[in-house]
């Protein structure tokens, strides 16, 4: 017997390469013409429609539902930001202590209802010159100074 090689039509590498078919450019696009998959009439056919469309004309789009604001802040989150603590004030504390939300409040570095409220954020600003364990939330930069003043970040 003669060994054969058997030969399907899904192994067979492709030959050709075609581009999309592009709408609305004519016969020569290779989608045809007139309608050009698009339907018959209606603002699908025509164009594009609005993201912020919501059906009908009788129908208010959600913008226009929601309430007027005004001023720059009108697209800014209405979340609550986190008090900003620079790493300056930190060479308050003693050596090898931890920082964290009632050590500050102690230290008079943030009122109480503030840090309950809003959270405690430390920034790299200024250097430290004593390492302590920080049980706070850190920016890259005041990570990096921590641990180069010996400290730790938990």
């Amino acid at each position: 017997m003669r060994n054969l090689i058997v030969m399907n039509l899904n192994n067979l590498s492709k030959t050709t390469k075609r581009s999309k078919k592009r709408l609305g450019r004519g016969y020569g696009s290779g989608k045809g013409g007139h309608t050009v998959g698009r339907g018959i009439k209606g603002d699908k056919a025509r164009g594009k429609i609005k993201l912020t469309f919501m059906g009908t004309k009788m129908r208010k789009s959600l913008f226009h539902r929601l309430p007027l604001q005004r001023g720059k802040s009108k697209l800014k989150s209405l979340k609550p930001k986190p008090l900003v603590v620079n790493l300056k004030y930190l060479n308050l504390f003693e050596k090898d202590k931890t920082v964290n939300l009632t050590s500050l409040v102690k230290k008079g570095i943030v009122k109480k209802e503030d840090a309950k409220k809003f959270g405690v954020k430390i920034l790299g600003d200024g250097e430290l010159k004593v390492p302590l364990k920080v049980a706070l939330p850190c920016s890259k930069g005041a990570i990096k100074k921590i641990k180069k003043a010996g400290g730790k970040v938990e």
